[in-house]
């Protein structure tokens, strides 16, 4: 008897099992293999891909436009020329940063200049400038003068010319400052100029660099005064 109470007990828990399979099979369904796969939590972000999202191929950066800051305006195909061809001989030249450097080496040279500091000029300008600028330092030191230069605020930068000779880059810039220049003897006299005077002066200086080199610093070559 015990044997057919044991058979009974299978069969009905073999029923039992069976309407639970039933019912789970109702609720959750079965797969075809063809569910969409849900994104795994715990996957680095570049992996996980949500899946209401197509992805789109990424946008080629755009290229910032050429640096014609202060000759947009000027309408001088000569002058865009020259700086075209600069800029293929010297894909590295920024015309913004190499005005703002002219700007520094034209006040550092305009204080060198007043002060006799033929040491801090040299590396600033070319052999005949040098002659040039040392050989008035020269004279002033021999009448017994002493120059001051004071300049008043930045100066002004424009470009005027860009020209390639082969290699060298020869680029001239107008600067317009306010200074103030007085010449004193050794007794601190004025013998020209007026302390309490600011004059208005205008520049040209072209400034030379051999792109093929590389040593990026700029030497001054000609100074003049337009005509």
């Amino acid at each position: 008897m015990s044997d057919g109470y044991a058979y009974l007990d299978i069969i009905f828990f073999a029923m039992v099992a069976a309407f639970i399979a039933l019912r789970l099979r109702s609720v959750l369904g079965r797969r075809t293999g063809n569910e969409r796969r849900r994104p795994d939590p715990y996957a680095p972000p570049a992996q996980r891909k949500p899946d209401n999202v197509v992805p789109i191929p990424e946008r080629p950066t755009p290229q910032a436009p050429a640096d014609d800051a202060g000759i947009a305006d000027t309408g001088d195909a000569r002058l865009k020329g020259g700086l075209t061809a600069l800029r293929l001989a010297d894909r590295n030249f920024n015309l913004e940063g190499f005005l703002e450097g002219s700007k520094a080496a034209f006040g550092m040279i305009v204080d060198a200049f007043a002060r006799g500091d033929k040491d801090g000029l040299r590396p600033l300008l070319a052999s005949d400038v040098f002659l040039r600028f040392t050989a008035d330092i020269d004279d002033r030191a021999r009448r017994g003068e002493v120059l001051s230069t004071d300049l008043v605020s930045e100066p002004k930068a424009e470009l005027v010319e860009v020209e390639m000779l082969g290699s060298r880059a020869q680029v001239t810039v107008r600067f317009d400052s306010q200074q103030v220049n007085v010449v004193r003897d050794l007794q601190g006299n004025v013998v020209s100029g007026d302390p309490n005077q600011t004059e208005s002066i205008v520049d040209l200086w072209t400034f030379e660099r051999d792109t093929r080199s590389r040593d990026p610093n700029w030497q001054l070559v000609e100074t003049r005064t337009p005509s």
